[in-house]
């Protein structure tokens, strides 16, 4: 087994090909986790489903146990004082293929078996890689990798940086300062994506809803007559460029059918915590739509951005039976030194 240092990169690899074609068996929003061998100059992309983002920023703490003041912060940690009051410890977490002829190593392809030590002996346990590497990241636990796999997905690292081979050049990457894209949904849902909530840490949608881009329009739908939970299509930005001002979000809604709420709606979060990888909410607003069904109709949105603020999400929201459409979208600052 080879022991590996999780890199965690803040790229998200989009649902399409490098040459612009859709695969289909990419999962859209997948955000990168290298798993990097010192000792072999070499490492291995993970893909991670990106909106476990509570989790993955817990990867920052590798090798750092939780502090006493920190495991009532979450899950995870209680669940590791827990085993540690018990006399269990979790001694490592090895990614595992599904089999042995994986392409690559995505959710959908490894689960996490953590090992769990106890004065009678070890047993294993089988969890998603997103919670292993959380969980390992919680315990201080080593991660591993077969040999046989780093022999066969790792590519060798010249240099220092173990992310550098798995990210476009410095001169193909967006510029720092984030703007709205694909607002008029000419790409598709390039740059959108579908959850479960406005948190930093919010589930992906349940199979109860979905999302397409047709016409200029972006749908997000109901696909069982009572679905469960709610959905959003958002796109998240940087808030560097909008901090001390307000913005609106504004567009044309079209509704059908609905039975619960939907609309318009805007998230402000701050900086991640580093004891529960989650941001706190520092301010939202939302314009929703009456039930039944509704011709298009302008709406729009106000937010303050906070000086301390890091992300902006804005979207639509679908809670319950129905479908909203949304064209035109725009997000515009107000002028600087205006509020």
């Amino acid at each position: 087994m080879t022991t590996v240092r999780i890199v965690p990169a803040r790229h998200i690899r989009p649902p399409r090909a490098p040459d612009g074609s859709y695969v289909p068996d990419w999962w859209p929003h997948q955000r990168l986790i290298v798993l990097a061998d010192d000792a072999g100059h070499r490492a291995v992309p993970l893909w991670l489903i990106a909106g476990h983002k509570g989790l993955l920023g817990r990867l920052g703490r590798m090798g750092r146990p939780a502090a006493d003041a920190e495991v009532t912060s979450g899950l995870l940690e209680t669940a590791v004082r827990v085993l540690g009051t018990a006399g269990t410890e979790v001694s490592a977490v090895d990614i595992e293929p599904a089999s042995d002829d994986v392409p690559e190593l995505r959710s959908d392809t490894v689960t996490a078996r953590v090992g769990l030590a106890t004065a009678a002996g070890s047993r294993p346990v089988t969890v998603g890689a997103e919670y292993g590497l959380a969980l390992a990241a919680v315990a201080g636990a080593p991660v591993r990798v077969a040999d046989a796999v780093m022999d066969r997905l790792a590519v060798p690292v010249a240099g220092e940086d173990m992310l550098a081979p798995f990210l476009p050049p410095a001169d193909a990457r967006p510029a720092r300062r984030f703007e709205p894209r694909n607002m008029a949904f000419t790409e598709g849902l390039d740059y959108w994506e579908l959850a479960g909530s406005f948190s930093d840490d919010g589930q992906p949608a349940g199979p109860g809803y979905s999302c397409t881009a047709a016409g200029r329009s972006a749908v997000l739908a109901a696909t069982v007559p009572e679905p469960a939970g709610s959905a959003v299509l958002v796109q998240t930005i940087a808030a560097e460029d909008y901090r001390g001002r307000t913005v609106t979000f504004r567009g044309k809604l079209r509704a059908t059918d609905m039975a619960g709420q939907a609309g318009l709606h805007v998230a402000v979060s701050g900086p991640s915590s580093e004891s529960t990888g989650t941001r706190p909410l520092l301010g939202h607003g939302s314009s929703l739509t009456a039930p039944g069904s509704s011709d298009w109709t302008w709406h729009e949105v106000t937010t303050p951005i906070p000086g301390e603020a890091t992300v902006i999400r804005f979207g639509i929201s679908l809670t319950g039976h129905g479908r909203i459409e949304l064209r035109g979208a725009e997000l515009t600052p107000a002028p600087p030194g205006t509020r």
